[in-house]
This record gives structure tokens, C-alpha cells and sequence, in this order.
């Protein structure tokens, strides 16, 4: 009789890993928490990350400290903040005794609300419904870190890496690529971690440009946004559209309205970062006219027309009236966004 109950006994462990149950409590799908198993990817991840043994390592979601525990072995010091109180104190029981314990400050926190802290590398699993502005978050941060180490659902991380032409190549792609350096260092199966995510993972790796590029972040995320709406389109098309045209006319005037302004100032910062997410859509107004295909055959105001004059000219001046978005690459943009700008149309 022993032989069923013991079988039975087996399965209902394996659900509950299936679940997500872990030491008496169940992992949230809402907090995306997906813990990492695998001891081997796990020692990759570390391995990759080259940490120096003077290095400050900021984790973000470090769950039950899989990874912590790694990273204290081989740093001066680990930042970890975790949102889940149920987390915090199951990494506080783990490092309990430990002679690397005094190495670990633990930040119960949302890492998107609190201040970044002071640090020289990045190394996190993270919950991927918060990749985006987490990301933009790292990229502005203020205090220069070396990189960043970070596990991604694969397809985010393989739009990080998207070059042009490729199928992903994005607005996400161009706006991480200015302002940094990113490779792909690992793929990683769903079945590593517990429960397993309906999806694969890559780890990659983010090494932020300094300094950071000197440009109107407004403006070119305007101009970048615009032209990715529809990226399979040529360009004389999208800025041909009644309103396009009435959006840059609009801006244009602002920008002129502000005589003190210095339009090469506005610097990406943690407190606007969230203009480079790439889930943000241009207004209503614009999109809903960019999907109809008859905006050239409405009529336009003269102001309207002596704006697509100027427009037109741009695009014929520098060679990109037929060029698609998703081709063009980071110095095509900022060719295009100078010419522009000389050209007194603006983007924000």
C-alpha cells in the first residue's frame, strides 16, 4: 500500500512546482516572479558579469537569492531591492550566518519609485513586465556604472540587439543602441527556472556610452517615434500626412516661443526617461490619421503647405524621402534630426 501513496505524494510535489508554490507560499504571476533553479546558469551569469572584488553590485528582484548568494561571494558589496515582502524575509533567513551576510544592504522597495543608488555594475533576473522602464531607468541614471548584466524575455532582449533591416529592429532597438553598447551573452530555457514562463530568456549585456550623447532627447525621440509608427513606410509618406505636418508646425512655434531655450540641452534624465520607453505612442490625434491613406489628398491651410514645403526639402536634401525607418540607422537619424532642426522644424 505504501508504493501509491508514495507516488501520489511525488505528483503533488511536481504540481505545486508547476504552480509555482515555493516553501509555503505561492510565487506571484502579477510580480512576474519566476525564480532561477539552474545552479549552472546561474555560476554563467556570474562569470560573465566579471565582477571585480571591489565592485558595489546593484540586484534588482533578487526573489530568494540564488544569484545573491553568487554575487556576494565575488564583490565588496550587493544592492538589492525587492518588492515582495514575502522575499525579503526568506533572503534574510538564507544569508543568516553567513560570513558574506554583512556584504548584502536589502532595499524593500519598487526599484521604478526609489533613487537609484551608487553603483559599478548591474546583475538581475528580472520581472519582465517592468523591462522597459527599468532599462531607460538604468540608462539615465545620473552616476556612471561600467554595465549592466540583465535577464530578459528573449524576445526584448534579442530587440535590444536588432540591427537594421533585421525583423525586430525597433524604436526600442535605436533608442537603447544610442545610448549604449549591448551584446547577447546567453540564452536561457524556460525550463531553468520555477515555475517556468511561457517564454525563453537571454541574458545580455548593457554597457552605457560615455559620455552620453549630447542631444535633444525630446526631439529625437519625437522624430525617432514618428517614423517607427509605421516603419515599413517611406518617409515622404508619414510627412506628408496632414497631421504630421500640423504636430511640427504646432511645436515649431513653441520652440520659437521660447527665446532662452537651448533646444541641444535637454539631457536624458531619470526623471524623463520614461520618454524612451517603447510603449509610448504618439498622440491619439496623429496615429489615428497615420493608419488613413488618403491624408495627401486633404486640403491644407497655406501655413500648412509652406510646412511640407520645408518638410519635403529636408527629406530630398538628405536622401531620405524614400528611405524606410527600418532601415535606417543611428546616424541616419541624426543626420535627418540636424537637417531638420537647421531647417527650424522641431519634434517636441
Amino acid at each position: 500500500n505504501r508504493m501509491p501513496k508514495e507516488k501520489k505524494r511525488r505528483v503533488h510535489s511536481r504540481n505545486a512546482n508547476k504552480l509555482g508554490k515555493h516553501q509555503g507560499f505561492e510565487l506571484k504571476k502579477t510580480y512576474g516572479q519566476h525564480l532561477l533553479k539552474n545552479p549552472l546558469i546561474v555560476q554563467t551569469i556570474v562569470d560573465k558579469a566579471s565582477i571585480r572584488a571591489s565592485d558595489v553590485v546593484l540586484e534588482i528582484g533578487p526573489g530568494t537569492g540564488n544569484l545573491t548568494l553568487k554575487l556576494l561571494d565575488v564583490c565588496k558589496k550587493v544592492i538589492a531591492v525587492e518588492y515582495d515582502p514575502r522575499m525579503v524575509v526568506e533572503l534574510q533567513k538564507r544569508i543568516q550566518g553567513l560570513e558574506t551576510s554583512h556584504k548584502l544592504n536589502l532595499i524593500h522597495s519598487d526599484f521604478l519609485k526609489v533613487e537609484t543608488p551608487k553603483f559599478d555594475v548591474c546583475v538581475a533576473n528580472i520581472p519582465y513586465q517592468i523591462s522597459s522602464p527599468l532599462l531607460m531607468k538604468l540608462l539615465a541614471h545620473r552616476l556612471h556604472f561600467r554595465y549592466a548584466v540583465i535577464m530578459f524575455q528573449r524576445e526584448f532582449a534579442m530587440r535590444l540587439v536588432a540591427k537594421p533591416g533585421d525583423e525586430l529592429y525597433c524604436r526600442l532597438s535605436i533608442n537603447t543602441q544610442l545610448l549604449a553598447k549591448v551584446d547577447h551573452l546567453l540564452a536561457v530555457g524556460k525550463n531553468n527556472f520555477r515555475p517556468p514562463p511561457k517564454v525563453d530568456s537571454s541574458v545580455v549585456r548593457i554597457e552605457p556610452k560615455n559620455p552620453q550623447p549630447q542631444i535633444n532627447f525630446l526631439e529625437w525621440d519625437g522624430l525617432v517615434r514618428l517614423c517607427f509608427q509605421r516603419k515599413h513606410k517611406m518617409l515622404r509618406a508619414i510627412f506628408k500626412q496632414k497631421s504630421v505636418l500640423k504636430l511640427l508646425e504646432a511645436n515649431t512655434a513653441t520652440v520659437n516661443a521660447l527665446v532662452n531655450a537651448d533646444p541641444s540641452s535637454v539631457l536624458l534624465r531619470e526623471e524623463n526617461a520614461d520618454m524612451l520607453i517603447e510603449e509610448r505612442e504618439v498622440t491619439t490625434s496623429v496615429r489615428a490619421e497615420a493608419e488613413q491613406d488618403n491624408d495627401a489628398t486633404m486640403e491644407m491651410d497655406e501655413s500648412s503647405r509652406t510646412i511640407k514645403d520645408k518638410v519635403m526639402a529636408v527629406l530630398e536634401k538628405t536622401g531620405f524621402a524614400e528611405t524606410r525607418a527600418a532601415k535606417m540607422g543611428i546616424a541616419d537619424f541624426l543626420t535627418l534630426l540636424l537637417a531638420f532642426n537647421e531647417a527650424d522644424i522641431h519634434f517636441s
